[in-house]
């Protein structure tokens, strides 16, 4: 298989590791602040949908119980 391009003729680790890690070093902490933004946002719309039906719990609860006490 001969391959063309920019790493024809060189070993496979320099595709395989030494370019990853490169690219890891270079671009690491913009990698690393995007995935934190996402996992944070992630975290965020979780908690959000647990307090949001939390809520409608709590009120359906208490109005159910609260027509029921009304009628004696």
């Amino acid at each position: 298989m001969a391959e063309k391009g920019i790493f024809a003729g060189l070993p496979w680790w320099v595709q395989w590791v030494a370019v990853p890690v490169v690219v890891l070093v270079v671009f690491g902490s913009l990698i690393m602040s995007v995935l934190g933004f996402v996992i944070g946002l992630l975290f965020k719309a979780l908690l959000l949908v647990v307090l949001v039906g939390g809520l409608i719990f709590v009120v359906k609860k208490f109005t159910s119980s609260s027509s029921s006490r009304g009628d004696w």
